[in-house]
């Protein structure tokens, strides 16, 4: 239960500088919620919420070292009652259910007028969920077509053995978010050759696309390999 008379303790992490102080300003004019810290780092940003235990983070999900979806779940397996409110500038069906199964309690997008922005921050403090109504139904359809299939893939074979480990190297980056141009230079190897790996990966998984590969990899327990030395082709 939140206490009323003890001011929200918010950290905002943005990579975009300029942004990150117009949401700053914002909460200082149109709240009395208590700005602890900003950072465009999402490392710094994990650190920020270390120190100062927040109400709520305000967290990009386009960012540069760490991705937003990462720092969720890294803020999330604190395990402090801190808040996460996902901003994007993308109202995808997709990314929201990833945050929001990472550990989000709200997403906001970057367009939404500043009133809205403040009201997300109050109803997720309270325990709340907060979308946009205008992803609403959307969000829920995507979540209860996804939830089926995932459920019928737990049900069948685990179609991730067949990967080879460059697919599986190609496809820890794409659940990562990341493009297919710098996933040719992380692994230095041609964009074309990429495409090829990728094509590979919808086949053995059974899929057409970029979006279900990755909710296949993510629903039976896909492994990430970070620390594994990287081969060419």
């Amino acid at each position: 239960m939140r206490d009323f008379n003890k001011k929200l303790r918010v950290v905002l992490i943005d990579d975009n500088a300029n942004h990150l102080r117009g949401i700053k300003e914002l909460i200082n004019i149109e709240s009395s919620y208590d700005v602890v810290g900003t950072t465009t780092s999402a490392n710094l940003g994990i650190n920020l919420v270390k120190k100062y235990h927040p109400d709520i983070v305000l967290m990009d999900i386009n960012m540069p070292e760490k991705d937003g979806l990462q720092t969720i779940e890294a803020i999330a397996k604190l395990g402090l009652s801190t808040k996460v409110i996902a901003l994007s500038g993308y109202d995808d069906s997709d990314l929201i259910y990833r945050a929001m199964k990472l550990g989000a309690r709200g997403y906001v997008l970057k367009t939404m007028a500043s009133v809205k922005l403040i009201n997300a921050i109050e109803e997720v403090a309270s325990g709340k969920i907060y979308l946009p109504s205008v992803l609403t139904t959307r969000f829920f359809e995507y979540f209860q077509s996804t939830a089926i299939e995932e459920t019928k893939a737990a049900e069948g074979e685990n179609l991730l053995t067949s990967l080879t480990s460059r697919e599986n190297e190609v496809l820890e980056l794409l659940t990562e978010g990341i493009n297919y141009k710098s996933i040719a230079g992380k692994l230095i190897i041609s964009e074309t050759t990429v495409k090829t790996h990728v094509n590979n990966i919808f086949q053995k998984l059974q899929v057409n696309d970029r979006t279900n590969a990755v909710l296949y990899a993510l629903s039976h327990g896909f492994k990430t390999t970070k620390s594994a030395a990287m081969t060419t082709v």
